[in-house]
C-alpha cells in the first residue's frame, strides 16, 4: 500500500497535481483503540460541542470534538494527540422533508499515521465502529492541503421527531500538536452548509 499522503513533501506535490488525495480508514473497536495510545487501555477524554442547525429540523443537532492526552510512552502513539468527531442528529426531528449531514470537513494540518487496527499497515483516519455509539461511518475520507474532508454515504439524518435522529461513528486520527477551536464545514444534501465549533490542530 502506498503511503505517499504521510509525506508532507510528497502531498505537496499531490496537492499541485491533483484536487486531493484518499485517506485510509480502518474500522476500529473500543477500547482496543485506547492501546494505540495508553499502556493501560484506559484514557480519560475531554469533549466539546458545536451546534449543527439542521435544515427544517428541531431542536440542534451537535458537533462533538473529543481530545485526550498525548500517547504515553511506549505506546505505538507515543506523543501524539488522539482527535475525534461525531456528528450526532440524535437530537433533531424533521416533520416534513429530511435533510441530511453529507460531509464534515476541516483544516487539521499534518496527520500522524498509525497502524490503527493492528493489521501491519498504516492508517491515517480510524472509525469506532465496535462498542461505541453510531450507526453511520465516513465513506471517504480525503485531503486537500490542511484541509480534511469526510464524505458520509449513506448520510447522517435526523428522525421522524426529536430523539430519533442518526448518530455517525466516532471517527478520528492523530497529530503531534495540541488543539485549538476551530471552524469546520458541515454539509447537507440539500446543498447548502453551515459553520460549527470544533477543535483540531494548534
Amino acid at each position: 500500500m502506498s503511503h505517499a499522503c504521510f509525506n508532507r513533501l510528497a502531498v505537496l506535490l499531490l496537492v499541485l497535481a491533483a484536487p486531493g488525495c484518499s485517506l485510509n480508514i480502518a474500522s476500529v473497536s473500543s477500547p482496543d483503540i485506547n492501546c494505540r495510545f495508553d499502556n493501560d487501555c484506559t484514557i480519560t477524554v475531554n469533549d466539546s460541542i458545536g451546534a449543527i442547525p439542521v435544515p427544517l429540523a428541531t431542536p440542534d443537532g451537535r458537533l462533538q470534538s473529543r481530545t485526550q492526552p498525548p500517547g504515553e510512552p511506549g505506546t505505538p502513539g507515543q506523543g501524539l494527540y488522539a482527535y475525534e468527531y461525531r456528528v450526532d442528529l440524535t437530537p433533531a426531528g424533521a416533520l416534513t422533508a429530511q435533510i441530511c449531514v453529507d460531509s464534515l470537513s476541516l483544516d487539521f494540518g499534518a496527520i500522524e499515521p498509525l497502524d490503527y487496527d493492528v493489521d501491519g499497515d498504516l492508517d491515517d483516519v480510524y472509525v469506532v465502529t465496535a462498542g461505541g455509539l453510531g450507526s453511520v461511518a465516513p465513506f471517504r475520507a480525503r485531503r486537500n492541503g490542511d484541509r480534511v474532508t469526510f464524505t458520509f454515504n449513506p448520510p447522517v439524518c435526523p428522525g421522524n421527531a426529536p430523539g430519533n435522529g442518526e448518530t455517525s461513528y466516532f471517527f478520528g486520527l492523530a497529530s503531534t500538536d495540541p488543539h485549538q477551536p476551530v471552524s469546520a464545514t458541515v454539509g447537507f444534501t440539500d446543498g447548502t452548509s453551515i459553520e460549527a465549533t470544533a477543535r483540531a490542530p494548534s
